[in-house]
């Protein structure tokens, strides 16, 4: 009696085991199933990167003038407006420089007057022979002459307006004053960096995507993009703008010598660049250089 259970339980343990597998071997054709259809119906739609990075159109503030800062309006961080005046460079030399040029002005206007009234003489005075033509042609040269020297001092007139102008340097964009490095007192060059200004409402995202997954990538296509800042909690929407016409590694001061004989395929980055919502900009402001999550809608 024993030995038949025995040989009974010994019979179920196969079709137990059988049993397993089988379950075991369908949980395995469902999920592969599963991951199928998700890559099918998501996966394929969608390419993604973390290589992204929040940029702007700088704009670079310098002098066109020589000059000595006499005065700084404002320091990193602040918001500034367009016109609104950054920085004053002492006006001393250029004040004089234009009252010359003023006074120079007056002198070429009084000599043209002068000869005019002297040609408008000769010319009457020649019609009835009292003066040779030679004598007529002669003061019609004078006066001509007195009209280019007033076209050039009105010339050095206007650029000693323009130099005195341009020591007040204004701002050309709205945003946030950044890497500020002017002091007071500071003697400058013309075209010296004095500051930056990052215009907070124009921000745009260059997502650097491997070249396999950019075979259905197109000017255009929707984005969504999250912040290490914000989280996952806040996305970002966007349109591709552009994408590069070379990889980082085409533009970089030494440049990869592939012609070489110990060459080493490496998959090479291409910069698309994502312009952002100004609206949503608004809501959630971001800095230039942040990380960002790129998702691109490829089946659009």
């Amino acid at each position: 009696m024993n030995t038949q259970n025995i040989e009974h339980g010994n019979d179920r343990k196969p079709s137990k085991r059988k049993f397993l597998f089988s379950i075991f071997f369908v949980v395995v054709a469902l999920c592969a199933i599963g991951a199928g259809a998700y890559y099918v119906l998501v996966l394929s739609k969608h390419v993604t990167t973390d290589n992204a990075y929040v940029g702007a159109e700088i704009a670079q503030i310098a002098p066109s003038t020589s000059g000595t800062i006499k005065a700084i309006n404002y320091n990193d961080t602040q918001a500034v407006k367009a016109g609104d005046v950054l920085v004053v460079i002492d006006d001393t030399d250029a004040r004089l420089a234009l009252a010359k040029t003023q006074a120079d002005l007056a002198k070429a206007e009084a000599g043209l007057k002068r000869a005019k009234l002297d040609y408008t003489r000769r010319q009457s005075l020649g019609s009835s022979g009292a003066v040779s033509d030679e004598e007529v042609t002669t003061t019609e040269n004078d006066m001509l002459v007195a009209q280019a020297i007033l076209d050039a001092a009105r010339v050095v007139a206007d650029q000693a307006q323009v130099d005195l102008d341009r020591t007040i340097i204004k701002a050309p964009i709205d945003g946030i004053v950044s890497k500020r490095v002017v002091q007071l007192g500071q003697r400058v060059q013309a075209g010296t960096n004095l500051m930056a200004i990052v215009p907070m409402d124009k921000m745009h995202v260059d997502a650097n995507f491997k070249e396999v997954q950019l075979k259905k990538v197109r000017i255009g296509q929707n984005v969504e993009l999250t912040a290490d800042l914000y989280g996952h909690d806040v996305v970002f929407h966007g349109k591709i703008s552009g994408i590069s016409g070379g990889t980082g590694s085409a533009f970089a001061v030494i440049p990869a010598q592939n012609a070489t004989g110990n060459w080493i395929k490496v998959v090479q980055r291409l910069p698309v660049r994502i312009d952002l919502s100004p609206e949503e900009l608004a809501q959630h402001p971001l800095q230039v250089g942040l990380s960002m999550d790129v998702d691109i809608h490829i089946a659009e």
